[in-house]
């Protein structure tokens, strides 16, 4: 079965809902979803087409859509959806004088009937921003827009992650001339030193359950994982790699935690229990130099970069149990979106610097995702 089709289920999920696509559109989920927009213009329009398309869908003359978006902006949002027999579907009115909020929104409410997938359009974001050999963490909406500087320290700072409820970043900090594991209360701006040990302490990684933190700590030798409380207290080793481990990620039920690893060779991926044990290699066919992995919240897939053959990096897509990995698109570090579905990823231009980009990994759609913050790097997505 491939990948994309069994990330989607069927094309209309909502069978139940009444909705039926007709013809080809239905035999294959990997296509991206034909509709049409109209009555829309300025910032509106911009918003719904770069919504729709990340959620899997292309923009086509109405008279190829499978589903019809239609509706206008004055001091509200008035929105509409029909299929390709013009029977409505949706009527909604967003009593909103903000074009992107409110254009955000209707689009949520669209893309589950079309692509049985849930809306992450109002979903946030952090990332790493680098100029001049240093760095600085920022949050933003998913699509790149609204960016507020969460740290403005002139220093390196990176790795940024998401945890308690979405209320704080976690990030390494190098402000008093030590790589630290740093929490932020995003609304405070209060800072807490959660690790400072000889060494480094690196890629702090909230566990979704909100009570652990797994961390890279060198203090003992080599780079290995630890996990601690949440605020950093009584962190235990749990791997003891001579080569070291990197970019550990939790498994959504908060009892595994994946890792990279050059113990045998190339790097590979892992996975052990939250409270030590024997460390299992994940089997990953087809892909080699397994990197950065990122476990999608519904704890079906693994994203991860891989390297070499000549052809640079790549995002790949792993089952978590191990198997066959799909290949899709040039890029690295991958991020999923709360609907496991949607990835956000790193490329590189020409001249090597980097910006962000959204993947949908059914239709393998890529759309590039609008910052000029210098080089943009580590996305990691609220969720």
């Amino acid at each position: 079965m491939a990948l994309a089709f069994a990330l989607s289920g069927t094309l209309c999920k909502g069978a139940d809902t009444g909705l039926t696509v007709k013809g080809e559109f239905s035999r294959d989920s990997s296509r991206p979803i034909p509709i049409s927009i109209s009555g829309f213009g300025g910032e509106a329009l911009r918003v719904l087409s770069f919504d729709l398309e990340v959620a899997g869908c292309r923009i086509t003359p109405e008279s190829q859509a499978a589903f019809r978006v239609s509706g206008r902006f004055t001091t509200r949002l008035e929105g509409y959806l029909a299929d390709s027999d013009k029977k409505f579907l949706l009527s909604r009115a967003y009593n909103s004088s903000n074009q992107r909020a409110a254009a955000h929104a209707f689009a949520d409410e669209l893309i589950p009937l079309i692509t049985g997938s849930p809306g992450i359009t109002r979903t946030r974001i952090a990332f790493k921003s680098a100029t001049r050999g240093r760095s600085e963490i920022y949050f933003a909406d998913y699509d790149g827009h609204n960016a507020i500087p969460a740290t403005r320290d002139g220093v390196i700072t990176t790795a940024p992650s998401w945890g308690l409820g979405n209320s704080h970043l976690f990030y390494t900090s190098y402000k008093l001339n030590n790589p630290d594991i740093v929490s932020q209360n995003i609304g405070t701006r209060q800072r807490k030193i959660l690790a400072r040990y000889s060494g480094s302490n690196l890629t702090p990684v909230p566990s979704p359950d909100g009570t652990k933190l797994a961390m890279v700590l060198s203090k003992s030798g080599s780079p290995n994982l630890y996990v601690a409380g949440i605020d950093g207290s009584k962190p235990r080793q749990i791997t003891f790699s001579s080569r070291g481990v990197a970019t550990p990620t939790w498994s959504p039920d908060s009892q595994w935690i994946c890792y990279t690893s050059r113990e045998s060779g190339p790097a590979r991926l892992y996975k052990i229990r939250a409270s030590g044990g024997q460390a299992t290699r994940i089997s990953v066919i087809g892909a080699y130099n397994a990197t950065e992995p990122d476990w999608s919240p519904d704890g079906k897939w693994i994203a991860f970069t891989t390297s070499g053959g000549g052809s640079g990096f790549t995002i790949c897509i792993v089952p978590a149990g191990g198997g066959s990995a799909e290949r899709f698109t040039e890029g690295e570090d991958p991020s999923w979106a709360p609907n496991s579905r949607t990835l956000m990823f790193v490329k590189r231009r020409r001249d090597q610097s980097y910006y962000l980009s959204l993947l949908d990994a059914v239709t393998k759609q890529v759309k590039d995702v609008p910052l000029n913050l210098g080089n943009i790097s580590q996305p990691a997505w609220a969720r």
